[in-house]
């Protein structure tokens, strides 16, 4: 006899707790040192951002009312859009109600049957679900290995009408970024359109946090900047931009994502737009921040795996197991420090992480008792055997 529905999820649940991949949601009331949160400047209690998102909510209302096609389309809508063009250099752009929706809207809809997309191996889940669901083909090319991606282009471009390559600026899991300059020196010989995620780039890098575009002088070779207001900028939302009105116009007819659902609320948009103006002047805290992680990165790499040449403040510390990423974790809660135990299917097999989370608010003092618990655990016998490769 076959088994219910409910049996079948009750297994499914039972072999996750097995193998500790099993996730929930804790609702933390302590007042806990939070290495966890993508909010790199700490704006969600900003009094500026808070008093402006009050402003623009008792204007417009505490919601838009509709979706953008109808009525919920607001004044205070395209300000935001207009700032957005005038800090990331673009020309067009559109927004969505979160970074998941803007990723999904853009790789399902705008690349055709006799197209390729050819995407970083360790690209957002996001990205990730739409190309396995969408028509287009694709292929992986090995993290960061723009040597790998020019042997795609090589063999494949003669054989589509468009090619689309997708990165990251800071990759989410692993707080590395590709050469972007390599990256538009390949755009340049092969012809393709150049999608850049800077969900987590943004605030973080460039001379006004614009990202690793601004930061590399190659904004205005990048064909398509999508980003999010969940992370630098303390709110919801995300956008994509660009040169070309065609892409704006294409999507605001096809995206189920943006057409369908109510749009964007005026007090999220306020968020965004006061956060935009406070990480664009902030400019010694995000020197301070990258100052911080690398310092950090300099005293852990002694005691557990991590790379030190780059200075982001998302520091995976790579322990292997899921076992031992959890018992790390722990002894992180015991000390009252919040951080992320990344597992599969986040992360690869084999490489269930720590996940740290720097912002600017951090001092070296704070850190100390992380730095400490990190060192009495790389004593751990476990973790020995694990960095001379015998993990589980």
């Amino acid at each position: 006899m076959p088994k219910s529905f409910e049996e079948r999820l009750k297994d499914e649940i039972k072999d996750l707790h097995k193998e500790n991949l099993f996730r929930e949601p804790l609702a933390l009331n302590k007042n806990f040192l939070n290495l966890a949160t993508n909010d790199y400047f700490l704006l969600r209690h900003n009094k500026q951002v808070l008093e402006f998102a009050d402003t623009v909510a008792r204007k417009y209302g505490t919601g838009s009312g509709a979706s953008p096609l109808l009525s919920g389309y607001l004044p205070c809508h395209q300000m935001l859009i207009n700032k957005l063009l005038g800090w990331k250099q673009k020309k067009f752009g559109m927004l969505f109600n979160s970074g998941f929706m803007a990723n999904q809207a853009l790789v399902k809809n705008l690349p055709g049957k006799h197209d390729l997309i050819l995407v970083d191996k360790f690209i957002h889940h996001s990205i990730a679900q739409a190309l396995n669901r969408g028509s287009t083909r694709f292929k992986r090319y090995n993290h960061l290995d723009l040597c790998h991606l020019e042997e795609l282009l090589s063999d494949n471009t003669s054989h589509y009408d468009t090619i689309f390559v997708i990165t990251e600026s800071i990759f989410s899991m692993d707080g590395d970024y590709p050469d972007l300059k390599r990256l538009v020196e390949l755009k340049k010989k092969y012809h393709f359109v150049l999608i850049l995620d800077e969900a987590h780039g943004t605030g973080v890098l460039g001379n006004s946090g614009a990202g690793l575009a601004e930061e590399t002088g190659t904004s205005n070779e990048v064909d398509i900047i999508i980003g999010t207001f969940g992370k630098s900028l303390a709110g919801m939302g995300a956008y994509v931009l660009t040169n070309l009105l065609p892409i704006i116009e294409y999507l605001t007819n096809k995206a189920g994502e943006y057409i369908y659902s109510t749009f964007l609320s005026p007090h999220q948009t306020g968020v965004a737009l006061a956060s935009i103006d406070v990480v664009r002047n902030a400019h010694e805290k995000r020197e301070s921040l990258k100052l911080l992680s690398r310092w950090l990165r300099s005293r852990l790499v002694e005691h557990i795996d991590v790379q030190t040449n780059y200075n982001t403040p998302i520091i995976p510390l790579i322990v292997g197991s899921n076992d031992s990423t959890l018992n790390l974790q722990a002894l992180f809660l015991n000390k009252d420090i919040i951080v992320g135990a990344v597992r599969p299917p986040t992360v690869p097999r084999g490489s269930s992480r720590i996940r740290l989370s720097l912002n600017s608010e951090l001092s070296k003092e704070k850190l100390e008792p992380l730095i400490s618990i990190v060192k009495k655990w790389s004593k751990n016998e476990n973790y020995c055997s694990f960095r001379m490769g015998n993990s589980n």
